[in-house]
């Protein structure tokens, strides 16, 4: 197959001094992640990494100057497929084996994850009648070539602990529904909350195989109840 080549594979915006949202234009919408670096005194934060396509730690390097956290708000295939490139890497206990092992082996849907899940998202209102999870792909980079590369997590992190940068400190929210090990980062000195994919836009996807619509429910209360 024939792909059209891209140059310019992530997109970036600044929402502010210190916070940058990056994301990958040319994956399907299903899978097109919020990447977000954040620059701390002493050490910057990475979270979440996209699909792995393209080299995002080559993408961030004008914005990092210090060491990076990289952390993993869960293990699915578009959250986690650059966190080999960073040598500090952080997520939960249970998401951990995705990391170390990635699943993702290419980027055709059915191939990748077997079509009963491909007929839940369709049910859940997502478009998949075109299987392949990207529109283009970058240099250097084919369809047959193409693997998710194991990640070495350095640090398991879980509810109430703290991700200290120095002059910014995000404690971990485990909040579990959208997958066992899904976490947020939550700054209570600003207000600033990273969901990960608690939150997000698009129909709701309570019927994965490791989803759990109880855990989701107590998980939005729990974000209903933050000041």
């Amino acid at each position: 197959m024939t792909f059209p080549l891209v140059d310019a594979w992530f997109e970036r915006r600044k929402i502010d001094d210190d916070i940058t949202l990056l994301w990958e234009p040319h994956v399907i919408e299903l899978m097109r992640c919020n990447i977000w670096h954040v620059r701390g005194l002493n050490r910057d934060l990475i979270i979440d990494t996209g699909m792995g396509v393209a080299s995002l730690s080559t993408e961030v390097a004008d914005l990092v100057d210090k060491p990076v956290l990289a952390v993993a708000t869960h293990g699915h295939d578009d959250h986690i497929g650059s966190h080999h490139e960073f040598d500090s890497v952080l997520v939960h206990p249970a998401e951990a084996g995705l990391l170390e092992e990635p699943p993702l082996r290419s980027l055709d849907m059915v191939e990748a994850w077997g079509k009963e899940e491909v007929e839940a998202l369709a049910r859940a209102g997502y478009e998949v009648t075109d299987s392949l999870f990207v529109r283009a792909l970058p240099t250097g980079v084919t369809l047959e070539t193409f693997a998710q590369k194991p990640a070495r997590v350095t640090r398991l992190i879980d509810e109430g602990d703290i991700i200290d940068l120095g002059d910014r400190q995000f404690e971990v929210l485990h909040l579990p529904g959208h997958s066992p090990g899904s976490i947020g980062l939550w700054e209570a000195s600003t207000g600033t909350l990273f969901s990960g994919d608690a939150i997000y836009d698009g129909p709701l996807l309570d019927e994965l195989h490791h989803s759990n619509i109880a855990d989701y429910c107590a998980t939005m209360l729990r974000l209903l109840g933050l000041p």
